[in-house]
């Protein structure tokens, strides 16, 4: 049954993604943010649980990327487009495709790196990454304008797809996109606080319990990745046979 757990936040993770598509389209922008962020919550559990219960598979990383397709590029793209795109019409929806389009190669370039590497450093940023800044961007809508949004947007998409070299952090034991995650949690505070309590979204009460969820999943001791010994083979002994000279008389 442990060996399911991993795969059940990850499917929570996917989920997540279609239901914030589903809001975006009912024009629900609040509620479509906050699940992309419950969504990066549930991505930065699923893999440290499967670590901490030693149940690590090779599928269990083939079904995070396609998740993270869905929650960290079709969502946010969807997102970009029916908020700071939404006045270009299809062409919006258009422009917006890119996120996707690149986050989907980073993945596939990622799913072919050597587990070795990945623990060092990214080749440009993760897609988790990149969709979260994009939804953070949207619930400060008005305090950034369209040309800002538009530069910052591509510029990650670009960074995914570069090869430029990001330490991982993963052997120093940091928290997987924590400080976005927080700064999330304090903006939804501070929404609980300016409206007294009233109307407060469903999903925030979701997203709360994730993080609590979360913070007790990073004091959990985690076990170290193991990889396949790799035995030295030493090139055999040459043995050298001594002949000895006779006199031939």
């Amino acid at each position: 049954m442990k060996k399911h757990i991993p795969n059940i936040l990850t499917f929570g993770n996917l989920f997540c993604g279609f239901l914030s598509i589903g809001y975006i389209i009912n024009g629900d922008s609040k509620n479509a943010t906050i699940l992309i962020f419950i969504a990066i919550m549930l991505d930065a559990l699923d893999g440290r649980v499967a670590r901490i219960l030693g149940v690590s598979n090779e599928i269990g990383k083939e079904l995070d990327s396609l998740a993270d397709i869905v929650s960290f590029g079709v969502a946010p793209a969807f997102l970009t487009a029916h908020t700071y795109f939404s006045d270009f019409g299809m062409y919006g929806l258009i422009a917006s495709g890119l996120l996707p389009l690149f986050g989907a190669y980073r993945l596939a370039r990622f799913n072919i790196t050597s587990m070795n590497e990945s623990l060092k450093y990214f080749k440009g940023i993760p897609i988790t990454l990149s969709g979260g800044i994009i939804a953070f961007l949207v619930l400060f809508e008005s305090f950034f304008s369209l040309w800002v949004f538009i530069l910052i947007y591509y510029g990650l998409c670009i960074l995914m797809v570069s090869t430029i070299k990001i330490p991982s952090l993963k052997k120093i034991g940091l928290p997987k996109n924590s400080v976005l995650i927080t700064l999330f949690l304090f903006y939804m505070f501070y929404l609980v606080a300016k409206t007294k309590f009233v109307h407060i979204p469903f999903f925030y009460y979701v997203a709360l319990g994730t993080y609590i969820l979360f913070i007790f999943g990073r004091y959990i001791k985690e076990k170290e990745p193991k990889f396949p010994n790799r035995k030295i083979v030493y090139p055999s002994k040459l043995k050298i046979k001594r002949f000895k000279k006779t006199n031939n008389k």
